[in-house]
């Protein structure tokens, strides 16, 4: 019921702020822009407000899930026009605070001493605001500048209800529409579901800010601010504090002297390195969470923050992701649609020259653009919307990835609109490819695999000899077996055609391969590896 009664009010909001308007340029939404006029009028204030702070209004009043929503749009200005794309970056950091008084009773209780114990300093008015949490500066005894991030007070509920009523819909979907069960909807909002309430711990944040600044220990890419884990709760972080140029503020970073052009390509490069060089990346990059280093001019040196949500792949998702990625670039349509067939995200049936017909009619128009005209992100997301023909399954694991080559497609867009991710992108895939499929790569990874095989051999006699005594037991199996086969022969010659010698005659049957079966199993299963492998 409770789910039911947040969907009334989700449809309320949208009624409120008549969100309906957004909706007026597609034909086949008329019946819902007429649904979102009745029964609610808006309020006569919201009258005045322009459409983008209406819509951005309503998000807030929504909550964190539909926030983020709003702050990937806002990075997406090749899909939503600028006074939209303004309003929604405002809902980065400047979310509606709540009481700062209240926010330093939250980390008194947390901490369990008074913040003047440890704290020098402490500004109850927020520095920034966010949809699950904001943050206060401070200063610790030892004279370190620090921020302390402190969870919304409630905010475990709103998610809890959102996600109920998320799974709901993904239910209804799986299993009243066509395509419900390729998009695998269950599987993306259970692997959502996961990633929010990660942000709801505070400490899994910190670990993950502890790791992204390992990965980047002295890199002149990349900054990460320490964590400092004596203060750290389940619901208050504390940090470094920084002092770098929001990414979005253009005009600033220009009169710092930055360089644009690099900026913008050096944040790519970050991106492929966490996820192709790390499996570890930032999935959570919207301008709001960027900076930019101001002592680092002609090549720019990032600082991230805000790594709740990070993103893992496996050996075989960068790897199929790589060769993909090239054959794309390279415009090796029969290449793209091969290896949608050998890593599974289509069936194994699928026509080949069908699948690449397919993809060379959605990629070719658009290569004939200029660079500055293409996107990436959108054309990925057009190969798989036309890819679900071939009944191409939505893949949970890159669902993360994709969120976050839109992000950060959108910011380098926003930074140096002629930015070349193709150029910037493909030399990276191509070196680390090379560096894969190399000798020495292979020698390092046997090197690290000889230990653990070093540690095995002792135990080789034996299991060899474990094998031959099941070898042996699985040959006293089989003579059991024939001599159940060639009773079973016998009495399907001598006995009638009789109800009683057919249910005999089948039991028989099950019995003998009840002995068939596993004695093939773990003969198979045993011996192999020392055969086969």
């Amino acid at each position: 019921m409770h789910k039911y009664l947040r969907l009334l009010k989700i449809y309320r909001v949208a009624a409120r702020y008549r969100l309906g308007e957004l909706l007026l340029s597609m034909p086949q939404a008329r019946f819902l822009v007429l649904l979102l006029k009745l029964p609610f009028a808006a309020h006569p204030e919201l009258a005045t407000l322009s459409r983008g702070q209406r819509l951005r209004l309503a998000l807030e009043e929504l909550g964190p899930i539909f926030i983020k929503f709003g702050q990937l749009l806002s990075t997406r200005r090749d899909m939503v026009t600028v006074d939209l794309a303004d309003e929604l970056a405002l809902l980065q950091d400047q979310v509606e605070p709540f009481d700062g008084l209240l926010a330093q009773q939250l980390i008194e209780t947390a901490l369990g001493y008074p913040i003047v114990d440890k704290f020098s300093a402490f500004s109850v008015t927020p520095l920034a605001s966010a949809s699950i949490a904001q943050v206060h500066t401070a200063t610790l005894r030892s004279g370190e500048d620090v921020v302390i991030k402190v969870i919304r007070p409630g905010i475990d509920k709103i998610i809890a209800s959102d996600m109920a009523l998320l799974h709901h819909i993904a239910v209804l979907v799986d299993s009243r529409f066509t395509h419900g069960k390729r998009l695998r909807l269950l599987e993306v909002v259970r692997d959502y579901e996961h990633v929010i309430f990660d942000e709801l711990n505070l400490l899994s944040e910190a670990a993950n800010t502890s790791q992204l600044g390992r990965n980047f220990k002295d890199s002149k890419q990349l900054y990460v601010p320490k964590v400092h884990w004596d203060y750290c709760r389940t619901n208050i972080l504390v940090m470094e504090r920084i002092y770098g140029i929001p990414v979005s503020q253009i005009d600033e970073l220009k009169t710092a002297g930055i360089n644009i052009k690099r900026l913008a390509e050096t944040g790519v490069e970050i991106f492929f390195t966490q996820v192709f060089n790390h499996s570890f990346f930032h999935a959570d990059m919207h301008p709001g969470n960027v900076f930019v280093s101001r002592e680092h001019r002609e090549n720019p040196q990032y600082i991230a923050l805000d790594c709740a949500i990070i993103g893992t792949l496996s050996k075989d998702d960068q790897h199929y992701l790589a060769r993909n990625l090239l054959a794309i670039f390279k415009q090796d349509y029969r290449r793209v649609a091969e290896l949608h067939v050998e890593c599974g995200w289509v069936p194994s049936d699928t026509p080949i020259h069908a699948f690449e017909a397919t993809m060379r009619a959605v990629c070719e128009p658009i290569f004939q653009k200029p660079i500055r005209d293409i996107s990436f992100g959108m054309l990925l997301l057009q190969l798989f919307r036309t890819a679900s023909r071939f009944n191409m399954q939505v893949q949970p694991s890159l669902v993360l990835l994709q969120k976050t080559l839109l992000n950060i497609e959108g910011l380098g867009k926003q930074l140096y609109p002629d930015l070349d991710l193709w150029q910037t992108a493909m030399p990276f895939l191509e070196n680390w490819q090379k560096e894969r499929l190399s000798p020495f790569a292979n020698l390092r990874k046997f090197k690290d695999k000889l230990p653990e095989w070093i540690e095995q051999v002792p135990e080789v006699p034996e299991l060899i000899f474990a094998a031959l005594k099941e070898a042996g037991r699985s040959t006293q199996q089989i003579q059991q077996l024939t001599t159940r086969v060639t009773e079973l022969e016998a009495l399907l010659r001598t006995t009638s055609t009789g109800i009683g010698s057919y249910a005999k005659a089948i039991f028989l049957l099950l019995a003998a391969l009840s002995l068939a079966i596993p004695a093939a199993y773990f003969t198979a299963s045993i011996v192999r590896p020392f055969f086969f492998n």
